[in-house]
């Protein structure tokens, strides 16, 4: 077994704070949302 297997192998991901996940993913989210958005309105236009 190493180090990697071991139980805090996953530490960094249980010790962010439950508000900072959020915003992460609100960071990543919002522009995606908005650019799947843009791409229906935009791809719309050619099925007229």
């Amino acid at each position: 077994m190493t180090d990697a297997d071991g139980p805090s192998s996953n530490a960094a991901a249980r010790t962010g704070s439950p508000v900072v996940m959020v915003v992460a993913w609100l960071w990543v989210a919002v522009p995606f949302l908005y650019g799947l958005y843009q791409l229906a309105e935009k791809s719309s236009k050619l099925f007229e």
